[in-house]
């Protein structure tokens, strides 16, 4: 038998990573809303028989009537509120959000609803109360929710990217959701590629292909703070770091387009070195054999490109990105990975086949 289309509401949506994911699981997006206007942009040119308004969700709560009863409410509002990289303020404005997106679910009333965020919200103490009141608004409205913490590399994204998916379900009185929700969701996983077999077949940055998109230089901290990883510490200024491209990247920032851009050997990465040179020099400056002096980083080190960034957060090798380069990188690190969002959609659209065929 032919499953109906299954239709959502997409909020929050930025650049669109969400929805890609959503819509490689078979999810058709009937209306997206984004405020920041480039991002929008990049949206429509990605979804130009999509619905995309332009605005602050506030203002537009009256269209989505005309979506009563689709099937799912997804989105990832604001988390810097929340985040242990941002100013963790519970009382910033952004921080209110994840009610504002119940207030849609509300109105919409989907079968299910799935709310994306930083992983602090899903298990710091800190937040609990608004963890809970959370939880409790989700269940007045008729919803069962559970947060699950989820890391992007088990779900094919090249990335240490740890973040809660508060995932409701109406009307849904199975005393083992969290279980079978969590069963579904493990049958997705699928085990990322390593950086540099990722970004391998792109090729150089500054070809056609692979445009080299950020200029900032990467010099030495003349007090390096070191750690046992020459990945992690500060020996570089700024807050850009070192790429393991024998593994994978770390979270992408939001801030990403200057000194904060993560970096990689382009020697190693493409073969014509055997070692890669920060490892060279963080062993260096543990053993003593290298004196750190404030200078310029060898050229082989160097910045990830937009494209790359883009690969790495998974979206597809074609994605049109609208704005200046400092805004795209942000669209990039703001996104939720495409394949990590399709694992939970998979999850989701799996448990309502499931509550249908027992229906």
């Amino acid at each position: 038998m032919m499953r109906n289309v299954i239709k959502a509401v997409s909020l929050f949506s930025g650049a669109g990573g969400m929805d890609v994911g959503f819509e490689s699981a078979g999810v058709q997006v009937v209306f997206a809303n984004e405020l920041v206007k480039e991002a929008a942009e990049t949206y429509k040119a990605n979804h130009p028989n999509g619905m995309m308004i332009n605005d602050d969700i506030n203002n537009i709560m009256d269209k989505l009537d005309g979506f009563r009863g689709v099937e799912i409410v997804f989105g990832g509002p604001p988390c810097q509120g929340f985040s242990v990289a941002g100013k963790m303020d519970p009382d910033d404005e952004r921080s209110k959000l994840i009610m504002t997106f119940l207030d849609v679910v509300e109105r919409v009333q989907p079968k299910a609803f799935v709310m994306e965020n930083v992983k602090a919200l899903g298990v710091l103490g800190k937040w609990e109360s608004i963890r809970k009141n959370y939880l409790e608004r989700a269940r007045q409205l008729g919803y069962l929710c559970v947060p699950f913490i989820l890391n992007a590399t088990e779900y094919g994204v090249s990335q240490k990217r740890e973040r809660v998916f508060f995932i409701g379900m109406k009307e849904n009185l199975d005393p083992f959701f969290e279980h079978h929700m969590r069963e579904l969701i493990e049958q997705q996983k699928n085990e990322a590629p390593i950086i540099k077999d990722l970004l391998f077949p792109l090729g150089r940055a500054g070809t056609e292909q692979n445009p080299d998109t950020c200029t900032a230089k990467i010099t030495f901290a003349t007090h390096p703070i070191m750690r046992k990883s020459p990945y992690a510490g500060m020996y570089f200024n700024g807050q850009g770091r070192p790429i393991n491209i024998d593994g994978y990247s770390n979270t992408l920032p939001a801030s990403m387009g200057g000194n904060k851009t993560p970096f990689v050997d382009e020697e190693y990465l493409y073969g014509e070195a055997e070692s890669d040179w920060v490892v060279d020099y963080h062993k260096g400056l543990l053993d003593g054999s290298i004196i750190p002096e404030f200078k310029d980083a060898p050229s082989r080190l160097r910045r990830i490109t937009i494209k790359e960034a883009a690969k790495i957060q998974t979206f597809p090798d074609d994605y049109i990105f609208c704005g200046n380069k400092g805004k795209i990188y942000t669209q990039i690190g703001n996104a939720v990975p495409c394949k990590m969002a399709e694992a939970v959609a998979r999850a989701v659209i799996a448990y309502l086949d499931t509550e249908m065929a027992l229906a």
